[in-house]
């Protein structure tokens, strides 16, 4: 009997042993497994992101004022944005007003989707509501982004973008271009102006495919969203992107004048959120709409699953909502770049006039407040700041200066001419042309590439800055 028994008990032993190695590799695997699935994301929580929100809080405590003067007034805004008249957002216009308060903006150029292939210019705000500028204008075919139209006007989507073009001219609006990574019809010369960079574009253009980026995207949210949300955001940035509809700049100013804006397309769209339905299914839609048509997916729910949602989100009611998760709140997109503009005064014709005359540049505020930055061209009594021209005489100079050290490059026609660290730049000019500046930031793991094609692991495009244009003398 004795001997049975130690049997027995060697033989649960045996087996509570192995049970228990086979529970040890289960979970190392499984370990193994989610940090090998999630390895850059959980380098990013516990390095990167660490890193960069310590570098972006210095840069913020190191910025001094700039002395150089334009001559003009600097407003910073958001270019290329969508309200709920678009089918892909759900802001309205006091929202969109309180989020860009909270971002530092004093303007905002909408570009709501067409509804019935029509843009109508009765719709939406116009002029100055809770100190903020809003100028209509809507995102229609061949990225044509018109902005300034007489309020009421309607256009048609289905015209052909030659007479659409002419007719924009015609009544007095400005028109840029959107989404330039895709086909445009650049032969047209009413336009006034293109994207350099467009957010959207940088959060879902990927170098393999677009699923595998929105993979990525949903890895980094689910890892890094709640503690570092920003530099969630800015990990999307890819500096190739940039530097594709730069070199397409350079290539259109060669031969005419394009002013150069950013896109932030605030839709407040890129994110998820889970509805509890009264047909006892949880419903997953996208943030910018809540039509059930356009779920993402719908799962049954079976006992132990609603006990989960429960105790995880409380009440099951039907049509509640359990959660959501937005990467692109409307006010982070707003902070994220910005375009700045120099004119007399906050008003839509002056801001119209300084998009058409090129007195802008764009700036990744996120990472460091680019505000006060200046750049001009002095020479034989004239000073001239971007977008303006000044004739080639003995001794002209270019200026700039920003509110932090960085690395100046100067770009003539799209060709690198010089590089200055510092906080002042400063070039005597000796060959006409048009004279752009990109200004550089150290960040941790990011990298940028320069006009001659050389990579850098430690610096990130921070200004870019429309051309100043230097005319041979007659």
């Amino acid at each position: 009997m004795e001997t049975t028994q130690r049997k027995s008990r060697r033989c649960l032993q045996g087996i509570f042993r192995w049970s228990l190695r086979l529970a040890l590799t289960a979970i190392l695997l499984c370990t193994g497994g989610f940090c090998g699935f999630f390895a850059p994301q959980l380098y990013h929580h516990f390095v990167l992101f660490p890193k960069q929100a310590a570098a972006w809080n210095e840069l913020a405590a190191r910025r001094t004022p700039v002395a150089i003067k334009t001559g003009w007034n600097e407003y910073r805004g958001v270019l290329h944005s969508h309200s709920h008249l678009s089918h892909d957002s759900e802001m309205q216009f006091p929202e969109i007003a309180e989020a860009l308060k909270k971002a530092h903006c004093q303007f905002i150029f909408l570009t709501d989707h067409v509804v019935d292939d029509k843009a109508d210019y009765s719709l939406g705000w116009k002029g100055i509501h809770d100190d903020i500028l809003f100028v209509q204008g809507f995102e229609m075919q061949a990225g044509f982004m018109p902005w300034g139209l007489p309020e009421g006007t309607v256009l048609s989507n289905n015209a052909s973008p030659t007479e659409l073009a002419k007719q924009i001219r015609q009544l007095g609006g400005v028109l840029c271009l959107g989404h330039c990574e895709e086909k445009r019809p650049w032969d047209i010369p009413e336009i006034d102006g293109m994207e350099i960079y467009n957010m959207h574009t940088d959060l879902l253009l990927d170098t393999i495919t677009e699923k595998h980026a929105r993979v990525e995207v949903l890895k980094e949210v689910l890892i890094n969203m709640r503690s570092y949300p920003d530099q969630t955001l800015r990990s999307m940035f890819d500096w190739q992107t940039l530097a594709m509809l730069v070199q397409k700049w350079d290539e259109q100013g060669r031969h005419r004048k394009l002013t150069g804006i950013a896109g932030n397309d605030c839709h407040q769209d890129i994110g998820l959120r889970g509805i509890y339905t009264a047909q006892n299914t949880l419903l997953l839609l996208g943030t910018g709409s809540k039509d059930p048509r356009k779920k993402l997916r719908e799962y049954k729910l079976n006992v132990f699953a609603r006990l989960m949602l429960r105790l995880c989100f409380g009440p099951l009611v039907p049509d509640r909502q359990l959660f959501r998760v937005d990467l692109d709140p409307y006010e982070r997109s707003a902070r994220f770049i910005n375009t700045h503009l120099l004119a007399k005064e906050l008003t839509e014709p002056a801001l119209l006039d300084a998009i058409r005359t090129g007195r802008a540049f764009i700036a990744f505020n996120m990472i460091a407040d680019a505000g006060g930055f200046a750049y001009v061209a002095e020479g034989n009594g004239q000073q001239v700041t971007m977008g303006e021209r000044i004739a080639l005489t003995p001794g002209l100079k270019l200026w700039a200066e920003a509110p932090l050290p960085c690395r100046f490059t100067l770009v003539r026609d799209g060709k690198k001419v010089a590089e200055q660290e510092g906080k002042v730049f400063e070039y005597k000019v000796t060959t006409p042309g048009k004279y752009r500046i990109q200004a550089d930031l150290p960040m941790p793991g990011e990298m940028t590439i320069s006009s001659d094609v050389r990579i850098s692991n430690i610096t990130t495009p921070w200004i870019l800055t429309n051309p100043i244009e230097v005319d041979a003398q007659e």
